[in-house]
């Protein structure tokens, strides 16, 4: 069975912070009247401040697929992994946007993943934990290899004011308003690997046990019905029509507050278990992560535990609830992030969670392992301004307008490929061998071809304007060069040069390929100048900066990455080629249109190319 580890974690909460003092802004006013109990409720659960999805118009600023995508982009921000590695995303939520498809195909649909396994996990406080148990079993099993979990919820929406005015009602019922002051907003998320970080924390996963009590239990958190005393009570599906069913109140959140104290109880009877299963060592917890509603249970939650033996000291104790509000299923996440990467914990360091529902009763805990690696941190490079490579050719309108075409097209260019995953993993020092060595084997079909169709088009270049086909020849000689030199940094790497040779294209460098060839058997094709803009400004503008941070953070020789480091002084010649095509007479404005196509569609496609590494 493998090690589960949480490699990274983020967090979301929308909008501004929000005191006590600007709720019922948001919220609104019922009937233009205050609550005569919100003090005591907020005095009681001792939130000071939290968020809101909602402004003070009572719009909703993000839905929730919106709070929880983006604190899966903050925890991959903090990953080695990219978007498009992921394998399983697995989401917990009290209440989803729509109620039918599942809450995690809307959550994917917001991310720039691939296509992978979903877990949609709906209840109430627990579902995120319910979630986290399915990544864990997943990936202990070796099923998985690295999953994304998120624990999001948005209840501002569910308490505007407008909803109760609509019911006609005089005053809220408390089992309502009760909560109107205990809930808010936000979203937190894990990236889970079957191993450790090599530098950094990381959080070894022990185990996950999550308990029902619902046989013994009436509802206590709910909705869709108007009271927890008749078990086939219609539901708010059941009435006549929908409008109905808002107006009897049956879509309100509603919590019997008289059930609450049960559920303190019930959770630290299942604590005494684990303790007396052996799974919680009490003298062994050096933190404990409880998820409690209100300030108001964390006295009796201590106090049954000192009766049973079992007390965890004050010092130990971790909650954000004060500054970041009750999030509901998202509160274990968005507690466990922040001391994540507190500075807190020690490599070592036993962490106890407590996560208890209300809904119906659920209890669950986690026990995690601290791992730090004190290793010295890789070093990582910076984004270097996006520019352009210069042209340097002669200034008329006509050229003027192609310069400015072909530069637009560029910074674009490199703009989109900053967020290719290889490339991300090059500027962040997370780059592997074996990944660069894919590099190389998957360029190399795509320059093997390079010679091939920059000949083609030479050959049907008209002796009109032989001057270009000359051009178009001296670039077949230096890209014969280019993949001998890449076969030998290849092989100096330990690799049999049969493996490269033999290679496949990936399904980019096919397509670019295709394209090229294409336009080369073409009369004239000298819109393959676009093409060779976006080619060869690679090497002057970006290779040797790239083999530049390759060899600096795997530690190669100049003669396994010379493919890229010779670049940025062999490509200033072949521009200059390309400087002298571009300004020969037979140019006009259609000519210049179709080069500045060509380059756009080169630039797609050689993204494409590096997307699609292995992908055959």
């Amino acid at each position: 069975m493998n090690e589960v580890f949480i490699t990274s974690a983020g967090s979301f909460l929308p909008n501004e912070k929000i005191d006590n003092s600007q709720i019922e802004e948001y919220l609104g006013l019922i009937n233009g009247k205050k609550s005569s109990v919100k003090e005591r409720i907020l005095k009681q659960n001792g939130i000071e401040t939290r968020y809101f999805a909602i402004d003070k118009k009572q719009k909703t600023t993000h839905l929730n697929t919106e709070l929880a995508a983006e604190a899966i982009k903050a925890a991959l921000s903090k990953s080695k992994l990219s978007d498009k590695d992921i394998e399983l995303l697995a989401t917990g939520t009290t209440q989803g946007d729509l109620p039918i498809p599942g809450f995690a195909s809307m959550v994917h649909a917001q991310l720039d993943f691939n296509a992978c396994e979903l877990a949609s996990f709906q209840s109430v406080c627990a579902s995120g934990i319910m979630a986290l148990k399915d990544v864990f079993v997943q990936l202990k099993s070796g099923e998985k290899e690295n999953a994304v979990c998120v624990g999001s919820d948005l209840a501002s929406r569910l308490f505007k004011a407008s909803r109760f005015e609509a019911q006609k009602l005089s005053s809220i019922p408390f089992d309502t308003e009760f909560l109107r002051w205990m809930l808010s907003d936000g979203a937190g998320a894990f990236v889970i690997e079957n191993k450790a970080n090599t530098t950094g924390v990381s959080l070894k996963i022990d185990w996950i046990e999550i308990k029902s009590y619902a046989h013994k239990f009436p509802l206590c958190m709910y909705t869709g019905k108007n009271s927890n005393k008749d078990e086939h009570e219609i539901t708010w599906l059941d009435y006549p029509d929908y409008s109905s069913a808002s107006e009897k109140g049956t879509i309100n959140l509603k919590q019997d507050i008289r059930l609450l104290n049960d559920v303190v109880k019930t959770g630290v009877a299942h604590y005494f278990e684990l303790i007396d299963k052996g799974l919680i060592k009490v003298a062994d917890i050096d933190w404990l992560c409880c998820h409690y509603s209100s300030e108001y249970f964390k006295a009796p939650i201590k106090e049954l535990m000192i009766k049973g033996g079992g007390a965890i000291a004050d010092e130990k104790w971790f909650s954000n609830l004060t500054t970041k509000g009750n999030t509901g299923a998202a509160s274990i996440f968005i507690m466990l992030e922040e001391l994540m990467y507190s500075n807190k914990l020690k490599n070592g360091d036993t962490i106890l969670c407590m996560v208890p529902e209300s809904g119906r009763f659920i209890t669950s805990f986690m026990q995690l392992k601290v791992i730090i690696d004190d290793k010295k941190e890789q070093k990582s490079f910076p984004f270097r301004e996006i520019k352009a490579p210069r042209l340097n050719i002669k200034t008329n309108e006509l050229s003027e307008w192609l310069v400015r075409q072909l530069s637009q097209i560029w910074i674009e260019f490199e703009r989109d490929l900053l967020k290719v995953p290889i490339i991300k993993r090059i500027h962040a020092g997370t780059l592997t061998k074996e990944e660069y060595k894919l590099l190389l084997h998957d360029l190399r079909q795509q320059v093997i071809d390079g010679s091939q169709w920059i000949s083609r088009a030479a050959s049907n270049i008209d002796i009109e304007i032989f001057e270009l086909r000359s051009a178009f020849i001296k670039h077949t000689a230096a890209e014969h060069k280019d993949y001998q030199m890449l076969e030998k940094n290849y092989q100096n790497l330990g690799e049999p040069l049969s493996a490269i040779q033999t290679g496949e294209k990936n399904i980019g460098s096919a397509a670019l390929s295709a394209f090229m060839f294409q336009q080369a058997s073409k009369p004239n094709p000298v819109d393959l100048l676009g093409a060779m803009f976006i080619i060869e400004g690679i090497g002057k503008r970006l290779a040797a900066y790239w083999g530049e941070m390759i060899q600096s953070q795997l530690g190669l020789t100049d003669d396994q990455v010379s493919f890229f480091t010779y670049h940025g002084v062999a490509d200033e010649k072949h521009f200059e080629n390309l400087e002298r095509a571009l300004e020969h007479p037979y140019m006009n404005e259609h000519l210049a249109k179709k080069i500045v196509k060509t380059a756009k569609i080169t630039a797609h496609l050689y993204k494409m190319q590096l997307e699609e590494l292995g992908n055959y």
